[in-house]
C-alpha cells in the first residue's frame, strides 16, 4: 500500500529522470525547450550548495535547476509549499554565496 505524499505531490518520471512533483517535471520540459531553442545553456539539475562553517558541514541545499541565461547563472527551485526550513536554507544560501534563488510556482 502506497502512502500519500505529505504535501500531495506525485512523483513523475520523464526521460528516465525521477522528479518529486508534476510541477518540477513540467518545468524541466520547459527548460529543455528553452535549451534546444538556444535561449539558455548549461542546464544542470539537483546542484548541491554545501554550507561549511569552521570546517563543519552544516547542511546541503539542492537547487532543482541551475542554468546560464545570457551569461548570468540562474538558480531555480520549484515550490508548491515553502516550509520554514526551506525558507531558512534559502536565506542562508543566498547570503553565503551571494546568489538569488528564483522560486517557480
Amino acid at each position: 500500500m502506497k502512502s500519500k505524499s505529505k504535501y500531495g505531490n506525485k512523483k513523475v518520471v520523464i526521460d528516465g529522470i525521477k522528479f518529486d512533483s508534476k510541477r518540477e517535471a513540467q518545468r524541466y520540459g520547459a527548460l529543455q525547450l528553452m535549451l534546444k531553442a538556444g535561449l539558455i545553456s548549461n542546464l544542470r539539475m539537483q546542484v548541491p550548495y554545501q554550507i561549511v562553517i569552521n570546517g563543519k558541514k552544516c547542511f546541503k541545499y539542492l537547487a532543482d535547476f541551475v542554468y546560464d541565461d545570457g551569461g548570468k547563472e540562474i538558480i531555480e527551485d520549484v515550490k508548491g509549499f515553502r516550509t520554514p526550513l526551506y525558507r531558512l536554507k534559502k536565506k542562508i544560501v543566498e547570503a553565503w554565496f551571494g546568489v538569488v534563488i528564483v522560486e517557480v510556482k
